[in-house]
């Protein structure tokens, strides 16, 4: 079965890089050669794998996703990530965006037949989770990309099968991240709410006691949390992401270093320098191309 979703995933992704589909919020990316261990930005979504193989490093933990293993980011998460690909094996994974409503009607549902967790708030839930393939997970995968081949069964089918596909993440064992995502008490959702304003005032000054204060937590509660689910501390992730959306500037557009580091918020061009190179081992003017 896992040869026939590569062969789906295959014809949704025609070009080097990412590839849009017929539904929005899902991409298939593709990659022909092995991209060697470096930072990277990974979005909140589930990364489903058809062929080859990834491998993230994220505080002093390694951990592979596969064709038997998917990764599921609950949040937005700075790491580092090596690609196994070659030109007669490329890497093939499917990207799906999480939708929070859908989501978070599911759970809801779910807790009416008290399926929910009830211990979310009580241990440490970490911003992502490595799912084992089930087979009705797989059989479920292998149903949406049968429906994306064609535009109007991806308008119509499309959508219950991403609802098919997070039910059958919730019921492993260790989907506690993706409930307490959904449930707007929970430290994880708080810590969520605290991501998403840094990832839209990335370039501005920004202090952990806002932060704190944004998702009614006291600082040093803020911060611990904050380490738990994303493996950074506040200051730390806020520079991550700076590098992170440099790159992207120095890689689409045609910028000065300084216009770039004004950009995301360094005051100081040779101290953006410094840091660039010693985040991605190569100086801002000779950054290339980026990969997933």
């Amino acid at each position: 079965m896992m040869t026939n979703i590569a062969s789906l995933m295959m014809a949704l992704a025609p070009q080097e890089g990412f590839n849009d589909t017929a539904i929005a919020g899902i991409k298939v990316f593709r990659s022909s050669a092995y991209g060697s261990r470096g930072p990277m930005c990974y979005s909140q979504g589930i990364l489903i794998v058809g062929q080859g193989k990834k491998r993230v490093y994220l505080d002093n933990q390694v951990f592979d996703y596969d064709p038997h293993n998917s990764l599921v980011m609950t949040v937005p998460m700075p790491l580092e990530c090596e690609t196994f690909a070659s030109v007669a094996e490329p890497v093939l994974v499917l990207i799906v965006d999480i939708d929070l409503p859908q989501l978070t009607q599911l759970v809801r549902l779910m807790d009416e037949y008290h399926q929910v967790p009830g211990d979310l708030n009580e241990t440490r839930q970490p911003g992502y989770f490595v799912a084992a393939n089930s087979d009705d997970m797989t059989c479920c995968i292998e149903r949406l990309l049968q429906a994306m081949q064609s535009p109007l069964e991806a308008q119509v089918l499309g959508r219950p099968i991403v609802q098919e596909l997070l039910y059958r993440l919730l019921a492993l064992d260790n989907a506690a991240p993706l409930y307490a995502l959904a449930l707007s008490h929970t430290r994880l959702s708080r810590i969520d709410k605290a991501l998403s304003f840094l990832h839209r005032h990335y370039s501005d000054s920004v202090e952990v006691e806002q932060l704190a204060s944004l998702v009614n937590m006291s600082p040093s509660a803020f911060h611990r949390c904050f380490k738990e689910v994303t493996a950074s501390s506040p200051i730390q992730y806020l520079k991550k992401i700076r590098l992170n959306k440099a790159r992207e500037l120095l890689q689409l557009q045609q910028l000065k270093v300084k216009e770039v580091a004004q950009a995301v918020g360094y005051e100081s061009p040779a101290q953006f320098s410094r840091e660039f190179k010693r985040y991605f081992n190569q100086s801002p003017g000779a950054s290339g191309k980026a990969v997933l």
